[in-house]
């Protein structure tokens, strides 16, 4: 099939604007640093994400072929570097390959930049929301604490290790969606609809953050004594470490070698889940799978909560901007018909190339 070779096809179908969202909030970060003296650092210290990022990648890509692989090995292919060699001629074409790293690429400029915008909240804007928030989530909840309501509900105890583990399963699913994206996903279309998407949750995400700082309710000081009596968990310890981050940074941002993450307004834990389930609704993944995505949509929200990590309002900031960036990378992808959001089927090429396991 003859494919246009326009300048807006090729933004369209190879992360051209996740590119460019991750090329603008680096440029923010270049002048935020420049004007307010502060420094530019790798976002990951233990292992660079630069690192990390392609290994998850790559190890993707061998649970893509090994196992197609040893089924063609026990089903009678003889030799197993020339049937390796096989299958990486059909699911790793030369396209795939420039497709894969340029999308791996786009997702860690965004990230990066995004984790040093976060970094630079405090010394950038130093009002703080946190107050206001609260009285938003009181009014809202009819004069209640929603932590403490849930605390009431769920208990103190075992609940705390299940919200702990839920979050902790958000962080690494987000990476590993962008590889599942790039690497089984056949459709160029659907591939740069979804990492196009993320890559605008980062920038709006970080545009928010600095517009209305808070770090919410376990860090303040009218409310971190409600999470006292939760269980000692994993995630206890991260929000120990994230304070002892924050409180370095800010006494000392250049010695401290490290960057701050407390943002609470939106909840992007909320807003990327949401980008997860409508893009699934709209491309029309498998049922299950749309439905274990909006179940863990709902274990997030109230693990969110539940933990103190955001108020309700950061809930409703993070849906608000899960959906509009969905509906975004549309527009940006080509992926809608009209101003409706819809998967360009017919574009789905054999220029990526998609095989059966056998």
């Amino acid at each position: 099939m003859q494919e246009s070779v326009g300048v807006r096809a090729v933004l369209e179908r190879n992360f051209g604007y996740a590119w460019a969202a991750g090329i603008a909030m680096a440029v923010a970060t270049v002048v935020f640093a420049a004007v307010a003296e502060l420094p530019i650092r790798d976002p990951d210290n233990f292992v660079p994400g630069y690192i990390r990022f392609p290994a998850i990648v790559f190890g993707a890509i061998a649970l893509d072929v090994l196992p197609r692989l040893v089924w063609r090995l026990t089903h009678g292919s003889r030799g197993a570097v020339e049937t390796l060699r096989g299958i990486m001629r059909e699911r790793w074409t030369k396209a795939h390959w420039l497709f894969a790293l340029s999308g791996i690429g786009a997702w860690y400029l965004t990230y990066a930049a995004f984790r040093n915008l976060k970094s630079f909240v405090p010394f950038v804007n130093g009002h703080n929301w946190d107050a206001e928030f609260r009285k938003i989530d009181q009014v809202l909840w009819f004069g209640h604490d929603p932590a403490v309501l849930m605390h009431d509900l769920f208990g103190t105890g075992i609940a705390s290790h299940v919200f702990s583990g839920v979050y902790f399963i958000w962080i690494a699913l987000v990476p590993v969606s962008i590889a599942i994206a790039l690497v089984w996903t056949r459709s160029r279309t659907a591939s740069s609809w979804y990492v196009t998407a993320v890559a605008f949750d980062w920038l709006l995400g970080a545009a928010v953050y600095l517009m209305l700082p808070s770090v919410g309710p376990v860090y303040t000081t009218a409310q971190r004594g409600q999470f006292d009596a939760l269980d000692h968990t994993y995630n206890t310890d991260l929000a120990n470490s994230m304070w002892d981050d924050r409180v370095a940074v800010v006494g000392d941002v250049f010695g401290s070698g490290t960057l701050q993450t407390i943002a609470a307004f939106p909840s992007l834990h909320t807003g990327i889940m949401v980008t997860i389930c409508v893009f699934a609704q709209y491309v029309g993944l498998a049922r299950w799978i749309r439905v274990v995505s909006w179940v863990f949509l709902g274990l997030t929200i109230v693990a969110t909560l539940y933990l103190g990590w955001h108020y309700f309002v950061d809930v409703l900031g993070g849906v608000a901007l899960g959906s509009v960036t969905v509906w975004l990378a549309a527009l940006a992808t080509g992926n809608h018909d009209g101003l409706r959001p819809r998967l360009k089927r017919a574009e789905v090429t054999d220029e990526v190339t998609s095989t059966p396991v056998a």
